[in-house]
């Protein structure tokens, strides 16, 4: 039902998708397959590598085990629905399901950005202070950083999805998008959403500029580090354990910056559409792929797994 009087209550919202043209349907759901199974296999199988190989067992190869498990989990928690809805033409999503989709989508997001900065403090301590490495990056001290992120990242995701459903949706239940995102959930209330816009501005923003100050606050002091270095092949070392991470960095806070740091007003949802596929879809199928390339570390331990594996499957 797409439209109904202000007293009949929403129990199902109907995704518009990205498009309703027949003759992409099958197309699209081959192009996101390839992407979700892409994802799904560079992601498990960097956990995968970083459990098996004894050499990745440091605190780097600990967040980015951690990124790759999240980039999994939130590619996931959209991208199934919408395979579904180009194979199927059912694009309803029931209330609830909408619910459990934003408070994980939120969730697993919110954790990203934060890991992204935790990673960049890693970075600052491996580059900037070396010889006191190991007793800063202590087992513990890496436990209770990805722990914080987990927690924020549920804690920031209740409050939002909370706030977000706690509206009255009595105009329509037509989202105008291809999963159950705030802007487009936000735009079917007949309710007041300036509370709704400010908690989401404060806490976009609060996430925003503190992981980019701790970011940019970390490659300042890395970069000056990198230029009093003496070995050209120091700062050639140092400069690509980083340069995966600004990629990664770059890419990620590009879209969020452009998605939500923005009122609704300014919105438009085609174009929001665009950049959600690429956070979404794209983005989790690149981290892996980002992370590996011109990684010694990472091809190294490939190549032992890979020969410890044709050792067992031989005998």
């Amino acid at each position: 039902m797409a439209s109904m009087d202000n007293s009949t209550e929403v129990n199902e919202f109907r995704l518009l998708g990205l498009t309703d043209t027949p003759e992409l349907q099958i197309p699209l759901f081959l192009i996101f397959t390839l992407v979700y199974l892409i994802t799904v296999m560079g992601n498990l199988g960097m956990i995968t590598l970083i459990l098996l190989d004894s050499g990745l067992h440091t605190p780097m190869y600990f967040f980015l085990s951690n990124l790759s498990l999240v980039d999994c989990a939130y590619s996931s928690a959209v991208t199934p629905k919408v395979m579904a809805g180009f194979l199927t033409g059912d694009k309803v999503i029931s209330y609830r399901g909408c619910v459990a989709q934003m408070f994980f989508f939120l969730a697993f997001a919110s954790v990203d950005c934060f890991l992204l900065a935790v990673m960049a403090y890693d970075r600052h301590a491996a580059v900037c202070k070396p010889l006191h490495y190991t007793s800063t990056m202590t087992t513990r001290v890496c436990a209770q950083l990805s722990i914080g992120c987990y927690t924020w990242g549920l804690v920031e995701s209740a409050i939002q999805t909370g706030c977000t459903f706690r509206l009255s949706f009595c105009h329509s239940n037509v989202v105008h998008h291809f999963f159950c995102d705030i802007p487009a959930i936000l735009a079917l209330s007949c309710s007041d959403i300036y509370i709704n816009e400010i908690v989401l501005f404060i806490t976009a923003t609060f996430n925003v500029l503190f992981a980019l100050t701790v970011i940019l606050t970390s490659y300042l002091f890395i970069f000056i580090a990198i230029l009093r270095m003496r070995s050209a092949e120091g700062r050639k070392k140092a400069f690509s354990t980083c340069a995966s991470h600004l990629t990664a960095v770059t890419i990620f806070y590009g879209t969020v910056i452009f998605m939500y740091l923005q009122p609704s007003s300014s919105h438009s949802m085609d174009t929001d559409q665009m950049a959600s596929v690429f956070y979404t879809i794209i983005v989790p199928m690149l981290n892996p792929i980002v992370y590996s390339l011109r990684n010694k570390e990472v091809y190294n331990a490939f190549r032992k797994v890979t020969k410890k594996m044709k050792v067992l499957l031989s005998t």
